[in-house]
Formats: C-alpha cells, sequence, structure tokens
C-alpha cells in the first residue's frame, strides 16, 4: 500500500511538471491564501493584544473593596452623639497582600471631605491618604513638581499634591509648589500639582464616576498620625463620629482570568473578621466581558478571512483540474481499458490536487514567517516620512505582530483540506468517464 501511494504522488507529480506554468499559479494561489492567513492572524493577534494591554489599563484586572456604612447602627452614650466602627482595616490589607498568591499590587487610601486654605481662599476638597502607586493605578499626570514617594510615608512628612482644580482656585497667579496648604490647623506643604483631568465616567455602573480636579493627597502615613481614624462631623446640633481605617483598598491581579477567583477569595477572607456587611466588592465585570467579547470577534473576523482567502485559493485548484481531467481523457479511458477502478483514478486526481495545495502550503508558511521583518521594513520606510508617520495613530505605530502557532498548524491543515474538497469533484466526474467513451476522445 505504502509503494502503490508513493507511485501514485510520484505519478501525480510527474503530471503536474508537464504543465508546470498552470501548475505554478496554481499553487500560487494557495500560497497566497496560507500567508494571508498567517499575516492577518498575526496582526490580528498584535492589534487585540494592544486592545487588551488598554483593557486592562482600564481596571480590567483591578478588584475594588470599599468601606461601606452598615445602614443601621446603634447610639453610644449620649442622645445627640454616637461613633460608628466599621469599614476595612489595616490588617485586612495585611491579609490580602500575603495570603493571595496572584495579587501583584495592592493601594491602599483613606479618603475625607475637608476644607483646604490658603490665604483668604478656601475650597472643599477630597483628601487622601494614598501610597506612591496611587499614582500609577488612577494615571495621573503631573502639571508641576513630584508625587509621592516611599520616603514621604516612613517620614510621615506633612506634604501634599494638590489637583488642578484645587490649585486654578487657591493660587489663581501663583505656583502652588512649595506654598504651604492649611487643613483644619494643619498646614501641608505643596511638593505637586497633577494636570488637568476629565472626569471618569462610571463603567457599566459598576466602577464608580469621579474627579480627580478637586483632590489633595498626602502620604497615608501622614493622615493617620496628624487626623487618625476617628473624623467627628458636627450636624444640626448633633455629632457624628466614624472610625474608618482605610476607605478602599484597590486589588491587581496578573491576568483578567484570575480576576474572579481572587475577588471570591477576599470576600472569604472578609467575611471571616468581619460580622458585618461594612464592605463591598466591586469587580469590573463590563470590562471583563467587553474583553471577552473582543477575543471572540476577532477570532470570527480571522475565521472569515482564512476561509475566503483560501476558499478563493480552492476554487483555482477545482478550474485547473477540471481543465486538466478534460485533457487527459484519453489517458483515463487507457487506464479504465488496463483494469484500473473508479477509486483508483479518484485517487489520482485527489493525490495531484494535494500535490498542489501542499506545496502552496508549505510555501506559504515559509512566507508568513516573514511578517515580522516585513512590518518592520514598512515602519522603517514610514519613518522616513516623519509627516506621514505623525498623522498614523499610535495603534499603527506600536503594532507589533504576534505570529500564532496555531495559524500555522491551521493552514497548513486547511490547504490540505481545501485540496481534498475542492479536488473530489474533477476526480469524480473524471472516474465517472466512460472507458469506451474516453478512449475514442481525441
Amino acid at each position: 500500500m505504502d509503494s502503490r501511494l508513493l507511485r501514485t504522488l510520484r505519478l501525480g507529480f510527474k503530471s503536474l511538471l508537464l504543465h508546470k506554468l498552470r501548475s505554478g499559479l496554481a499553487t500560487l494561489g494557495i500560497l497566497i491564501g496560507v500567508t494571508a492567513v498567517i499575516w492577518l492572524v498575526a496582526l490580528g493577534e498584535g492589534v487585540s493584544y494592544q486592545a487588551q494591554q488598554q483593557i486592562k489599563e482600564l481596571g480590567a484586572t483591578n478588584i475594588i473593596v470599599r468601606s461601606v456604612k452598615p445602614p443601621m447602627q446603634s447610639s453610644k452614650p449620649g442622645a445627640t452623639s454616637f461613633v460608628v466602627d466599621y469599614g476595612l482595616t489595616r490588617d485586612d490589607y495585611d491579609r490580602i497582600v500575603t495570603t493571595i498568591p496572584t495579587v501583584k499590587r495592592a493601594v491602599p487610601l483613606r479618603e475625607i471631605r475637608k476644607e483646604v486654605r490658603y490665604q483668604t481662599h478656601s475650597t472643599d476638597a477630597r483628601f487622601i491618604g494614598c501610597t506612591p502607586d496611587y499614582e500609577e493605578m488612577n494615571h495621573l499626570a503631573m502639571s508641576r513638581g513630584r508625587f509621592l514617594t516611599d520616603r514621604d510615608l516612613n517620614r510621615v512628612d506633612n506634604v501634599c499634591i494638590i489637583a488642578d482644580g484645587i490649585a486654578r482656585t487657591l493660587f489663581p497667579y501663583e505656583d502652588p509648589i512649595g506654598k504651604s496648604l492649611q487643613v483644619e490647623d494643619t498646614f501641608y506643604v505643596i511638593i505637586g500639582q497633577t494636570a488637568s483631568r476629565t472626569p471618569s465616567a462610571a463603567i457599566g455602573g459598576s466602577l464608580e464616576g469621579r474627579d480627580y480636579n478637586y483632590d489633595v493627597y498626602i502620604p497615608l502615613s501622614t493622615l493617620r498620625a496628624r487626623i487618625g481614624d476617628l473624623v467627628i462631623t458636627a450636624r444640626s446640633g448633633s455629632r457624628e463620629g466614624e472610625i474608618v481605617q482605610l476607605s478602599q483598598v484597590t486589588v491587581t491581579v496578573g491576568d483578567v482570568s484570575q480576576v474572579e477567583e481572587a475577588a471570591s477569595i477576599i470576600g472569604i477572607l472578609l467575611e471571616k473578621f468581619h460580622k458585618n456587611a461594612d464592605y463591598s466588592i466591586t469587580v469590573p465585570k463590563e470590562l471583563l466581558r467587553q474583553a471577552e467579547m473582543l477575543r471572540l470577534m476577532f477570532n470570527v473576523l480571522l475565521v472569515l478571512i482564512a476561509g475566503i482567502s483560501l476558499v478563493v485559493g480552492g476554487i483555482g485548484i477545482m478550474n485547473i483540474m477540471l481543465a486538466t481531467v478534460t485533457e487527459r481523457t484519453r489517458e483515463i479511458g487507457i487506464r479504465r481499458a488496463m483494469g484500473a477502478k473508479r477509486r483508483d483514478i479518484i485517487f489520482q486526481f485527489l493525490a495531484e490536487t494535494i500535490v498542489l495545495t501542499g506545496t502552496g502550503g508549505l510555501l506559504g508558511i515559509a512566507f508568513g514567517f516573514a511578517c515580522l521583518p516585513g512590518v518592520s521594513a514598512v515602519r522603517y520606510s514610514l519613518k522616513r516620512f516623519p509627516d506621514v508617520w505623525k498623522s498614523l495613530p499610535a495603534t499603527i505605530q506600536n503594532l507589533d505582530p504576534k505570529i500564532a502557532p496555531w495559524s500555522i498548524v491551521a493552514a497548513a491543515g486547511i490547504s490540505i483540506l481545501v485540496g481534498v474538497i475542492f479536488g473530489l469533484y474533477p476526480a469524480q466526474r473524471a472516474a465517472a468517464m466512460d472507458p469506451i467513451e474516453a478512449l475514442r476522445h481525441e
């Protein structure tokens, strides 16, 4: 059987070599199709990777754990004042960081509404005690000065960073760097100013919309030392106190697929040490669904492209094989007269078709590996025209194709499959010929 197969393939090669140009053009169609599949998949993977990174930057790998004031609290001694102790603790933060191995970063913060003053100017601000990682996590850009450092936290320095809206309100005509900002009886030296930023809208209702232009950032250790965990608020003749150690902890995991599992573990940890439901865990499911939908869209698009490219090549193969069957009618008749069965004729023409598509597939794979140097060459050429290069979007400028191993295997397999599918009809047509009529053919 093996020798018969080899003999049939050898005969197929010889038959195809009799018409080198026609066979070469047929092979070229499959070559272009396979190369197009590999290139498009590689480019698609590169674009998809950039899109995934952008979605991650929006917070798809973040888990937001917030302190929530319980709806019902009993009053402490005194009819006009009481203190509520609730929310996340520093021990909760330590447990999350040390217990969950997939956590790459956890950013704690304490948030209080305060009036800030400078000379005769004053405004309400969101007073935030945080760590240096807060800047990167929220994509803050500095307009002047610098953001917090670990040294500021360790020294418990009275320093602060003000947002653009605070700077325009309190320092309309001055550079705020080096000035002192007053909060109650404490003064904080301004070491930085963040750039103006458009307020962020809530994403699908799962993440809170925020205006970063009226924030004041101080070291978390400084807030604890100067203000403490207890905050007293006077309202209509009564006083209410809240003891909150941390307002929020934003946990970042390594990959989108790890978000749900990490959120479940955080829920178990907090449930064990919190008798009341004084916390909430927010998972950006809308972003996760968007990431999953994006992958699905790219996969569907690539399948369609692969199908169209190779179907076109397959139609060309079928057309050539039908012409070949017509030209070799007398040969088919002679083989049938000498005892060849219909399945032998079918196998012969299928073998020739598979040789064509297989050769085109292998050459297409070889050209497919030229995707990376090809894109680099195009990028280098475009950089020689600065105006054209600057007009291109960042996605195109930074595009880095990623050849997917599955695309190579799929392209090779599909090229063989195309040969079988599109070669079957010509082969059956050849096998169905009447031997006597075929021998009479001139």
